[in-house]
């Protein structure tokens, strides 16, 4: 898979985390801050991956246990979890992970294409995987986290997505 497309002429910037034993990434310019998890209210019939709401300096934040949107599980608490803020739909949205690791620049293409035997949500959501400081890292589609019916609408006939 090109790279160019999400990485324009200053080149790819990853933010990496730990999902489980697995580590991730994610274009560093689409994350506002890192925060710390603190008070996490939950929210009644949600999806099972909310894991609830936060108040960030006057702004609330729906907070999505990224692990189980990829159905990799549940973070367990630690602390060492930590919440990526990013924007979805123009408000504010926390992905909860095990722990940040790092950030890593693979050049042009060192992002290649997902394995091809990957199905359902990870290979939806997969933009790619590369290599950084010795670990495979699979690079996620942000868009795709965060609008998870559009994908599914593209890659099935069916309305809704795993969420």
């Amino acid at each position: 898979m090109n790279s160019t497309s999400t990485n324009g002429e200053e080149g790819l910037l990853l933010a990496t985390f730990l999902l489980g034993k697995g580590t991730f990434g994610i274009d560093a310019r689409q994350i506002q801050e890192v925060a710390r998890v603190g008070e996490v209210t939950p929210v009644h019939h949600a999806p099972a991956c909310i894991v609830g709401i936060r108040n960030l300096r006057g702004h609330i934040v729906t907070v999505i246990d990224l692990r189980a949107l990829l159905e990799l599980g549940r973070v367990q608490a630690s602390p060492d979890n930590r919440i990526l803020i990013v924007e979805g739909q123009g408000e504010p949205i926390g992905l909860l992970v095990d722990s940040v690791a790092d950030t890593a620049s693979p050049e042009a293409g060192e992002l290649l294409p997902p394995p091809p035997n990957l199905h359902g949500v990870q290979s939806r959501r997969l933009l790619g995987v590369c290599r950084a400081e010795n670990r495979l890292v699979a690079v996620l589609k942000l868009d795709a986290l965060l609008h998870p019916e559009e994908q599914a609408a593209q890659m099935t006939a069916k309305p809704h997505a795993l969420a």
